[in-house]
């Protein structure tokens, strides 16, 4: 899956449109929450399984975000963090994670 377009709604939310024209959208909180660097991802993995992440408005704050080649995307946040590169599989299946969260039953 490639990405074709992606958009930040209202600072908290990316709207994803695919290579296939489907749309899904991650807001900035899981964005930052499930962050595929190595950092972010030792923190998690130290956590107890009820650890539930409170971010700053810092922490979920996107001030650029930059092509990585033609396969990822990189975040910078406004506290500074910068080192997680999201390949678009990890977009795709973290948006289709949450948009079988919020669907409607």
């Amino acid at each position: 899956m490639n990405l074709k377009k992606i958009k930040l709604t209202g600072k908290s939310r990316l709207i994803l449109t695919w290579d296939d024209d489907s749309v899904s959208g991650i807001s900035t909180v899981d964005l930052r929450r499930y962050c595929p660097c190595a950092t972010c991802m030792e923190e998690r993995d130290s956590q107890s399984d009820s650890f539930f992440a409170v971010f700053t408005r810092d922490q979920q704050t996107i001030l650029k975000i930059d092509m990585v080649g033609s396969y990822a995307i990189s975040v910078t946040w406004k506290d500074g963090h910068s080192s997680g590169i999201y390949d678009f599989l990890f977009l795709y299946r973290l948006s289709n994670r949450e948009n079988k969260i919020n669907a409607p039953s």
